[in-house]
């Protein structure tokens, strides 16, 4: 996974010999008090938390925001007291559903809404909806589309990993980037425009455009703003869009696994008539009374109360953190406003290599392994990450900022820049690779050119392939590649020792896990 762009360090070489000369680690951190006195209180301590330790799993402060990975936002008090609640007695989900969705409807001002089992889960029941309508007959034909429409318009800023909430009922994705591609792909076999909320703006394609063509055309046009906070009037639905989604677990702060599906009446309901309970190519994507009630109880607060008490809340923990790490020399931060599509603020900390000898990819690791464990952006070879505080809770800031001072202020003095050792060999050439996942294989090929201890070329999977490019330190060999997929990209990591004839490893797959691999370099006559 790329790391955000946001996150890459400022830090300049110039800057890092101009702090060169500077104090030792003695002189420019000036003692434990700035850090604060005495031990931070054990993980092990925090009411609770036995619910996870107890199976072996250490819970963190988590800085990254709403990632779904890392357990999203947490679940306002009064959600999970609703939810608690509303497991406690039986209901037929068919009058829960219709019910709570004229109650969220109402709060929305929109015609319909319906709850889902994440924003994700709303693009695929919007999608069964918008090839099946409520016809039963053709909800059982799915995912088969013969003689059903089978082309989603998409447009290029738009394409992201989600594309396959759409691709699951067998569609067509049909890229366009001009207002001439657009138009000319509309047509008969056109389904439905799908389009990302935060990707509209950076591309030549206004909304109000293709729904108004769109609408011409009986073809709907659904958006997702999964990550988006929703409003009232809702900013696409009133420009055109038919179907708009959302998450529930992110910045509303309902249930983890829910999200919810605004827009045209007929179309909502016949995307519930596609989802569970029903028996349907949704069926899997359930939600039940308990995140119903749950979702509508979020939306309820949101209304009500608003954000603007969460975001002087959320700015708060991000200066009490600013205010510590700032006490020690050669670290800055920056607090931004809320920008695009999650509406809290952020802040970028920065600090000087000269100084704080230690990576960003060494302080995740540490405040990890540390207690209490912390999870962030840090990651990679820079210096700097940033802060997004929209899953903490009071307390977190104190000790997230002691913690990430402490293990800035105990880093060496200056990063000790390693010369790499002299390659073992010269890789240039063509590679066969036999890749071994926990469930089943793959043979993979590498094409490689060796500059130095620098490596570049070509990596081919199954039927993708994409650049590579790497180091060699002895024997010692790392390599990185990225093959794209429509909208998505699949990355690999090649890890392990290389011979002259043989290579072998760990290769990382991301949110994969890992697998094993070994690669044997092809005679002239085989590549």
């Amino acid at each position: 996974m790329e790391r955000d762009k946001d996150d890459q360090s400022t830090w300049s070489r110039r800057d890092v010999f101009r702090m060169g000369g500077l104090a030792t680690a003695a002189g420019v951190f000036g003692g434990a008090d700035l850090v604060g006195a005495g031990p931070i209180p054990q993980a092990r301590a925090i009411q609770g938390a036995d619910v996870y330790t107890r199976i072996g799993v250490r819970p963190f402060i988590n800085l990254t925001g709403t990632l779904t990975i890392n357990g999203g936002a947490l679940t306002l008090t009064e959600v999970r007291d609703a939810a608690h609640q509303a497991a406690g007695f039986a209901v037929n989900i068919d009058e829960l559903m219709e019910r709570a969705g004229a109650r969220l409807a109402e709060l929305m001002g929109c015609e319909g809404a319906i709850v889902t089992a994440g924003a994700s889960a709303a693009l695929t029941h919007a999608t069964a909806a918008c090839i099946a309508g409520a016809d039963p007959e053709l909800i059982q034909q799915l995912p088969d589309l013969t003689g059903l429409k089978d082309e989603v318009i998409i447009p290029r800023e738009s394409r992201n990993v989600y594309d396959q909430a759409f691709r699951g009922l067998s569609v067509r994705m049909v890229e366009v980037d001009t207002q001439a591609a657009f138009h000319a792909a509309l047509g008969p076999r056109t389904a439905m425009v799908a389009v990302l909320g935060t990707g509209e703006a950076r591309g030549p394609l206004r909304l109000e455009e293709m729904a108004a063509a769109a609408q011409k055309a009986g073809v709907p046009v659904v958006v997702d703003a999964a990550a988006e906070l929703p409003q009232r009037p809702n900013p696409y639905l009133t420009r055109g869009a038919d179907l708009v989604a959302y998450s529930g677990g992110k910045v509303i702060r309902g249930p983890q696994c829910a999200g919810l599906l605004l827009g045209r009446k007929d179309l909502v309901w016949a995307a519930f008539m596609n989802s569970a309970p029903h028996h349907s190519f949704g069926r899997p994507m359930k939600v039940g009374k308990e995140e119903i009630i749950g979702m509508l109880t979020a939306i309820e607060m949101l209304m009500g109360r608003g954000i603007e008490v969460d975001y002087r809340r959320w700015r708060s923990w991000l200066q009490d953190i600013s205010d510590t790490l700032t006490r020690l020399p050669g670290v800055r931060t920056e607090i931004n406003d809320p920008a695009g599509a999650s509406p809290f603020p952020t802040m970028m900390v920065e600090w000087d290599p000269a100084r704080n000898g230690i990576t960003a990819g060494e302080v995740h690791a540490q405040l990890m392994d540390g207690d209490p464990r912390i999870q962030s952006h840090a990651s990679g070879d820079g210096y700097s990450f940033r802060v997004r505080p929209a899953a903490m809770k009071p307390g977190d800031a104190a000790l997230a900022g002691r913690r990430i001072a402490e293990v800035l202020a105990k880093a060496p003095a200056a990063v000790s820049e390693k010369v790499p050792a002299r390659p073992v060999t010269d890789l240039s050439g063509r590679w066969a690779v036999d890749v071994e996942y926990t469930r089943g294989k793959a043979s993979h090929q590498l094409f490689l050119e060796m500059n130095g201890n620098k490596l570049e070329g070509t990596h081919t999977g199954r039927s993708l392939d994409g650049p590579l490019s790497g180091t060699i330190d002895g024997d010692r060999v790392r390599m990185r590649s990225s093959l794209p997929y429509q909208g998505s990209r699949v990355g690999f990591v090649f890890e392990g020792q290389a011979g002259e004839q043989t290579m072998q490893g760990e290769l990382s797959l991301g949110e994969y896990g890992k697998a094993r691999w070994t690669a044997r370099r092809l005679k002239t006559a085989e590549a």
